[in-house]
């Protein structure tokens, strides 16, 4: 089937377009991926599950969304753990206001599907904790749009990557955070790489001119027993930089954001 859609067709769907498709099509913009499940606890929260597997199913075919060729299991997946990402006319609805250049769903492994997710399960949590009058979201923001690119100590060019950068709004207080999701796959040197990134991002002070604070790192993590791994690997940090980093359980992320980024 070709891949190509005319700018009449584009015309027709923009036209025809529910409230609840742009959620949809925005929340993939944001995140990527996300299993039927995540859809539905974020937008489906009204209809059966049949009609949402419907829904799906009608923007699968008008190529907005792409099902990507497996199921998944673990925790987000169940019975209805299909994977769903932009397809072409999705993005270029997306694009439409940004400019930005469409691309194609992408053959993924199931390590970056699981991680990902996982990712895509943080922003779940947020939204409803939202929705229940917990916090507020200012901007939330998946990669790429989460990276920041700065110049190192020797003039190079250097991308740092958190998996989310999140702006929370908690009582009186406002919570920057960038998000690390940690699932176990990364040995001990690459963390305390990644923090040593951080701590070189922090010290150019862009991101505090821009905003005004340097954002609290947030390593979510799936046990107990990793957490105490990341924790202690911190507490090694240079230049007493420990205090930026901060750990939790991925179960527990609200929990966390609602004690604040000053914790």
């Amino acid at each position: 089937m070709s891949r190509y859609v005319t700018s009449k067709r584009l015309q027709r769907l923009n036209a025809n377009l529910t409230e609840r498709d742009w959620q949809i099509i925005s929340t993939l913009a944001r995140v990527r991926v996300a299993t039927t499940s995540q859809l539905v606890a974020l937008h489906f929260a009204d209809v059966t599950l049949r009609r949402a597997q419907r829904k799906l199913a009608s923007l699968t075919h008008k190529r907005i969304l792409a099902r990507l060729p497996r199921t998944v299991g673990g925790p987000w997946a169940g019975s209805s753990g299909h994977v769903y990402a932009l397809d072409v006319a999705g993005q270029r609805l997306s694009n439409l206001a940004t400019g930005g250049r469409p691309g194609r769903p992408w053959p993924v492994g199931a390590g970056f599907l699981a991680h990902s997710l996982a990712i895509t399960e943080v922003y779940v949590q947020l939204v409803l904790a939202e929705r229940a009058g917990c916090l507020r979201i200012d901007r939330f923001a998946g990669e790429p749009a989460s990276w920041r690119t700065f110049f190192g100590p020797g003039g190079g060019r250097v991308v740092l990557k958190p998996d989310a950068y999140a702006v929370l709004l908690v009582g009186d207080y406002e919570d920057h955070w960038f998000i690390e999701v940690d699932r176990g796959t990364e040995h001990a040197p690459t963390i305390g790489r990644k923090c040593g990134v951080y701590r070189s991002y922090r010290r150019t002070g862009r991101e505090q001119g821009k905003h005004g604070v340097f954002p609290r790192v947030l390593w979510l993590v799936l046990d107990e027993q990793r957490a105490d791994e990341i924790r202690h690997l911190i507490q090694r940090q240079p230049d007493k930089s420990a205090a930026m980093f901060d750990v939790a359980l991925l179960s527990a992320v609200v929990e966390r954001v609602l004690q604040g980024a000053a914790q």
